[in-house]
């Protein structure tokens, strides 16, 4: 079980990459260890559902495109409904 959780970190961080380029991962670990508590590695998929209402304001606040913001978060979403083997 510790690998799926040292991976979730990675997944997010690539999924940032795409509506935040590079400063996503710094984005990513602002939000993980100020609203969460813990390091970015330490992430888990219970952690994920905190983050990405975290996720959701901030970007919103950045944007206006609603459909960004809903797609990012989608993306998130669906990170955590997937099933760990």
């Amino acid at each position: 079980m510790i690998a799926q959780q040292t991976d979730l970190y990675p997944q997010v961080v690539e999924i940032a990459t795409d509506y935040l380029g590079p400063a996503s991962k710094r984005f990513i670990d602002r939000q993980i260890v100020n609203h969460l508590q813990k390091e970015p590695e330490e992430l888990t998929k219970e952690d994920l559902s905190r983050l990405i209402g975290w996720i959701e304001v901030v970007v919103a606040l950045l944007t206006d495109d609603k459909k960004l913001v809903q797609e990012f978060t989608g993306r998130l979403e669906d990170l955590a409904k997937q099933k760990t083997s």
